[in-house]
């Protein structure tokens, strides 16, 4: 019986490709990221989102470039196959829909005032409050993957969990946000740039 118990274990590993962390290696990781996300003023980056929705048989898959400059200025443009851009700035969301622009003044509005910094953070990595979260940390292959799921429940209503990836630098290579449907959106990022020259003006509408 133990040996089936270990066969079991082991291919769930193998399926799964991760581990849970023990508190030492747990403490190691968030120390590094945090550490590293202080040190962030600009941000540059490539990205692929796929967005899964349980009714499709095939993930929606779009691709753009990042650019975030602290404290909080973040844009999210969305290259192909379409052209849609989303800048978060001044407390203010600004969309440009292929040439139909619109904003909306989030300061006034809780949730998306605490969505645009939780973007924020989850870009840097540094989402480590226990107080707001339920953290989980694991290993997969020679990446960390750590599990933060909002106690908040007005917030969890429409956020489950994130998932954040990070590399062996402490960088964050993927997000994934998944709904209370189980439907989610996955970003994997590449072609970093950390500390570049960053004008105000890429984050105008």
């Amino acid at each position: 019986m133990r040996n089936i118990f270990y066969i079991i274990f082991f291919i769930g590993v193998a399926l799964h490709g991760q581990t849970k962390m023990n508190s030492a290696e747990s403490a190691t990781l968030k120390a590094k990221v945090k550490t590293k996300a202080t040190t962030i003023n600009t941000l540059l980056s490539d990205f692929t989102q796929y967005k899964h929705l349980d009714f499709l048989s095939k993930d929606i898959i779009t691709s753009g470039k990042l650019a975030f400059k602290s404290p909080n200025m973040i844009k999210w443009e969305y290259i192909t196959p379409f052209k849609y851009v989303v800048i978060f700035k001044n407390e203010k969301l600004f969309i440009n829909d292929e040439g139909k622009k619109s904003n909306i003044d989030i300061g006034s509005n809780k949730m998306f005032k605490h969505l645009n910094t939780l973007i924020i953070n989850s870009v840097k990595g540094d989402m480590f409050d226990e107080n707001e979260f339920d953290i989980t940390y694991y290993k997969e292959g020679v990446n960390s993957k750590v599990y933060f799921s909002p106690k908040d429940e007005s917030f969890s209503k429409y956020i489950k969990a994130f998932h954040i990836t990070f590399n062996v630098e402490g960088d964050v290579v993927e997000l994934k946000m998944v709904e209370q449907s189980e439907d989610y959106t996955r970003i994997v990022f590449n072609n970093r740039k950390i500390n570049t020259a960053l004008s105000d003006a890429i984050f105008n509408q």
